[in-house]
């Protein structure tokens, strides 16, 4: 079975994906996570970013797989663990450039379909449901409120650490005015843009706890069974 989990940054795929990985044994694939891991790696090889064919053939050469550990999946590339420095906030600026390069996204899909061969997955990123596995047997497009959306990455990017108030604000407005950046660049994308495929059911995840939100994505999986 295919479960596949779209929706923009911040909407809580990630965590939701996470938890019923582990509530019903399913592999975990994270397609955000293997861009995020090129836009980090070209940036770090100091590849200009609106170099298309460097960039591309980077995204056609690099290893990228993913490792289970207690705290969760671990991202590798070429052997190295990168699963924090593609979290970080200059990666959140970034991804959206790489991602947009039908070259590149071409080079993923490759390695996320043969992933998924012989596998029960639960995947969770941007063309999942359209694009990536256009026949999963469930489709659920997550969404919420851009400033919660926000809020949750600032909470997330901290760890749960306390901030003084007008840090917390400063970094919910610059988080912000990111997501909505790429939401647009996203969503407006020649290739595989960000959209929620027809049988997808929508969830706003604003009003919802990650409690709620699992238990009606299970129901939904054990319906469809």
């Amino acid at each position: 079975m295919i479960v596949a989990i779209d929706g923009p940054a911040g909407s809580g795929k990630s965590t939701v994906a996470n938890r019923i990985a582990a509530e019903l044994s399913l592999s975990k694939l994270d397609t955000g996570a293997m861009f995020r891991t090129v836009a980090f790696v070209a940036h770090a090889r100091g590849i200009d970013l609106d170099d298309e064919d460097a960039v591309c053939g980077l995204a056609g050469s690099l290893a990228i797989r993913f490792q289970d550990a207690p705290q969760g999946p671990r991202v590798l590339a070429d052997g190295r663990d990168v699963s924090a420095q593609i979290r970080t906030p200059e990666v959140d600026r970034i991804v959206s450039k790489v991602s947009a390069y039908p070259g590149v996204r071409r080079a993923l899909l490759a390695c996320q379909r043969s992933f998924a061969e012989g596998r029960d997955v639960v995947a969770e990123g941007r063309d999942i449901g359209t694009v990536v596995f256009p026949d999963a047997q469930v489709k659920v497009f997550l969404t919420a409120d851009p400033r919660e959306r926000a809020r949750r990455r600032v909470l997330q990017r901290h760890g749960g650490e306390s901030l003084a108030p007008e840090q917390f604000e400063r970094e919910v407005a610059e988080t912000l005015a990111d997501i909505e950046r790429r939401d647009q660049i996203d969503s407006h994308r020649a290739s595989a843009p960000l959209r929620a495929a027809d049988d997808a059911v929508r969830i706003d995840s604003t009003s919802h706890s990650i409690d709620e939100i699992v238990a009606m994505i299970v129901d939904l999986i054990k319906a469809r069974s």
